[in-house]
């Protein structure tokens, strides 16, 4: 039993029956022995068997219970991995052995550590120690420098340090390997056969023996040391049974046989040539997040005193005026207070048709000032702004694990105890069958060298980075990397329909005139516009607004009156005029025949109608409807494209909703569905029609977003929204929507075919490297006779065949 006490932080509770159902709660978790909660303190102490149950396990109980633990979430780079079992090293240290550790989740792909901790039991300072002692190191920035910039540089000279000792390894192995294969075919003269040239491959090998493939004993030294083994484990027992192997041999001359330096110091410089490579590979599948941040403008020209004064971006405050010319990117959030100008917003939406801005309208950092002029305040700044949140959401779903990746860190978790077992098998089978101990010795460390946990370790992640970086691209963000393997597994797709298919606000579609009024389209909306001037209704406030956008001139009203439920009445130029529904004028006066008919046509295609009167003589209809988004319909096209079932779910009447599901072309509708049901209907639809994703903006769609499978959230809505949903779409597009379930698909169809390449690479190779096809002389020789070089040659290349077929996401057709 490996005992833990742990007092936790808790939020939330209001009376002692809060504290004792968290006692009671928690106490009867499997694994732990006693639970305490003072309800003054605002504490939980706990004690548990660690081996049972984690603190994460816990700490997501009390969540449940709708209280809250102070977490702390931090992303940092790390260095040192070699694998992915490296990874699993780091993970299973902090999950299991430091107190205060909620969670802990390493990406071997981007090399970054994502950690939730609780910051009264344990520091930042405390992880990183811990980190430490088993041998790796994280890159934390001081307060005064930029995290990015400080990773950047340390990414850099570890690059730099595995150059310098490629080429150390190059500039030794590739003579010793010339030297000695010419030795060895007779193309060189007898003198090559001297003793002492054994002594000159001696000089050259054994640089790279140390210095080049020191990283690998170190590694696998800390390995083995924490009680795992990791790919350095392999490569360092099969080049050094090469190397001590002739080194017996060069100082024990009675022994006899040849020396195989070339083998451990061309083994050595090949993967390290691959590891060269997968590093600088796998920086192109970070490419979005460092495309972000490079949105990021490093300073802001702000108005203080009534001067412009160019400050940092990290002293900008909220209320701050700021001043952005043509051409220059737009620092952090903020609302519009003077100028005209057209932004570039391709960043959020993936459009690239700039969108018109003025006094009033939001702009958001990072995008770009295209034309005038324009000052404006900041509302969000720092970490707050959308772009920091964005960048901070494609992290996080980085560095987060797909189920998918489960199986993969089981194979790796016994992958190199099995590889080592399987090399001292196939040395004993073949010693023994042929009695022949140096081939026997070069088939095991053909096995050591062939065998590639990375493959496997990075086979998901690097696909997941691709896919998030490639939604980002295209203004869709996968908050969790579950989500973007979810997404492709949908059936069904439910609509909100307020704020989602349409615009979510009301205006003006038709302005009909009676024949015999003698009025002009435009006439009649500006007689009704001036009616409606007195009015706060929204039908009224969008025909005013809508009249004013057409530039109408408009009258004040005189003896205003409101007729609740039916319409407004006022006078205009003397004269008595009134609007409202048909009914209200039916029931006194009657329509004539011309009216009803455009009215019925009208209501049939969902449109609230208004009519425009003047004493008893009808002037005219007004229809007001909340339009169709512009990309519905196509939207709609696409989702069907993809073989879903496309749902609409509104609380409107039923004929609006089937209006509207008419025109986009949604195969059901579900009309006058409360707020509070719609999560039950979402229920429903998981039973009937299988995996279900919901797409919602309000408030109201919260609970059906967190029920649904896949919660897609408008990126224009309400935050409640945004942080219930498990897809943002940023740009507020209907058609990013069919957009991430490709991009979904795709990532999930190349995670396969990275597994598939992994798994054939190991199963197939391993047994070729092992001897199984030296019997049939059909194959080629190189085959049934695998040499560790080529081995090694192959090792390299699996890793690097991974990472490549994940970045061919970033070009795929999405469209």
């Amino acid at each position: 039993m490996n005992k833990q006490n742990l007092t936790i932080p808790i939020t939330g509770m209001s009376c002692t029956n809060c504290s004792a159902n968290i006692e009671r709660t928690v106490g009867k978790l499997d694994g732990v022995t006693e639970a305490t909660v003072n309800f003054a303190a605002e504490q939980a102490m706990i004690s548990f068997d660690s081996d049972k149950i984690r603190t994460t396990d816990i700490v997501h109980k009390i969540h449940d219970l709708g209280f809250k633990v102070p977490v702390s979430t931090k992303e940092l780079p790390i260095t040192g991995m070699s694998c992915v079992n490296c990874a699993a090293n780091i993970e299973r240290t902090l999950n299991k052995k430091v107190r205060g550790v909620v969670s802990a989740s390493v990406n071997f792909a981007s090399e970054q550590l994502l950690v939730d901790y609780i910051p009264s039991i344990v520091s930042l300072d405390t992880i990183v120690s811990e980190i430490k002692k088993i041998g790796f190191d994280l890159i934390v920035a001081d307060e005064d420098q930029n995290e990015e910039d400080v990773e950047e540089i340390a990414r850099h000279a570890q690059i730099l340090d595995q150059t310098r000792k490629f080429i150390v390894g190059a500039a030794f192995a590739l003579p010793l390997f010339i030297m000695s294969m010419s030795r060895d075919f007779g193309l060189i003269g007898s003198w090559s056969h001297a003793s002492w040239m054994n002594w000159f491959f001696l000089f050259l090998a054994t640089p790279v023996q140390f210095y080049t493939g020191m990283d690998y004993y170190v590694g696998a030294y800390k390995a083995l040391k924490n009680k795992s083994a990791n790919m350095d484990v392999l490569i360092a027992l099969g080049s050094s049974v090469a190397y001590f192997y002739s080194l017996c041999i060069l100082v024990l001359p009675w022994l006899g046989g040849h020396v195989y330096f070339e083998t451990s110091a061309v083994i050595i410089t090949l993967i390290k040539f691959g590891k060269l490579l997968e590093a600088r590979t796998k920086g192109k599948t970070g490419g979005a997040i460092k495309k972000l941040i490079k949105l990021q403008p490093k300073t802001a020209t702000i108005i203080a005193n009534g001067r412009e004064q160019q400050i940092p971006i990290s002293m900008v405050q909220v209320n701050d005026i700021i001043v952005i010319r043509p051409g220059e990117k737009i620092c952090v959030d903020g609302v519009i207070i003077e100028g005209i100008s057209a932004v570039d917003e391709s960043m959020l939406s993936g459009e690239p048709i700039p969108v018109d801005k003025t006094t009033g309208d939001d702009v958001t950092g990072g995008t770009v000032n295209v034309q005038g002029l324009l000052k404006f305040k900041a509302t969000r700044v720092g970490k707050d702004t959308a772009l920091s949140r964005i960048i901070q959401m494609v992290r996080e779903a980085q560095g987060s694990k797909a189920p998918i990746q489960a199986l993969a860190d089981k194979v790796a978790a016994v992958f190199v105890p099995a590889v080592i077992s399987i090399a001292l098998i196939t040395f004993g089978i073949w010693w023994g069958v042929t009695g022949e101990f140096v081939p026997s010795m070069i088939r095991m460390v053909a096995v050591l060298v062939i065998a590639c946990p990375c493959a496997l370790g990075l086979a998901t992640p690097t696909a997941i980075m691709a896919g998030t970086g490639k939604g980002a691209e295209n203004g869709i963000l996968f908050k969790k990397s579950e989500a973007l393997e979810n997404a492709a597994k949908l059936d069904t797709i439910v609509l909100d329909k307020t704020g989602t298919v349409t615009m979510g606000k009301p205006t003006v579609v038709d302005w009909i005139p009676a024949k015999t009024s003698g009025l002009s389209g435009n006439d009649l909306l500006s007689l009704a516009a001036s009616l409606e001037k007195g009015s706060e209704h929204p039908i009224g406030k969008a025909i005013v607004a809508f009249a004013q956008k057409k530039g109408l001139v408009l009258t004040d009203p005189v003896q205003f009156k409101a007729h609740s439920g039916f319409g407004v009445e006022a006078r205009l130029n003397d004269q008595v005029f009134r609007l409202g529904k048909p009914g209200w004028f039916e029931h006194e006066q009657g329509l004539p025949k011309e009216i009803t008919k455009d009215i019925n046509v009208l209501q049939n295609k969902g449109r609230t109608v208004m009519m425009l009167a003047k004493g008893k003589k009808a002037l005219g209809i007004v229809s007001v409807s909340d339009v169709l988004k512009p990309e519905s319909e196509q939207a709609v096209k696409q989702l069907h494209a993809e073989h879903l079932n496309v749902v609409m779910l509104t609380g409107d009447n039923v004929q609006t909703a089937r209006a509207i599901a008419r025109q986009v072309g949604v195969d059901e509708v579900y009309a006058e569905v409360r707020p509070e049901e719609k999560s039950k209907k979402i229920k429903e639809l998981q039973q009937n029609n299988g995996r279900v994703g919901m797409v919602g903006d309000g408030i109201n769609d919260a609970p059906a977003l967190a029920i649904a499978d896949i919660g897609f959230a408008i990126g224009t809505g309400t935050d409640v929204a945004i942080e219930t949903g498990d897809v943002i779409l940023s740009g507020g597009k209907l058609t990013g929507i069919p957009t991430a379930i490709k991009i979904s698909r795709k990532t999930m169809a190349t995670i396969k075919q990275n597994l598939f390449l992994a798994f054939v690479y190991n199963i197939v190779l391993i047994p070729v490297a092992a001897g199984i096809l030296a019997p049939f002389e059909m194959f080629p020789d190189f085959l049934r006779q695998l040499h560790p070089i080529l081995a090694a040659l192959a090792m390299a290349a699996s890793s690097i065949s991974v990472v490549t077929n994940s970045l061919r996401l970033y070009t795929a057709d999405i469209g």
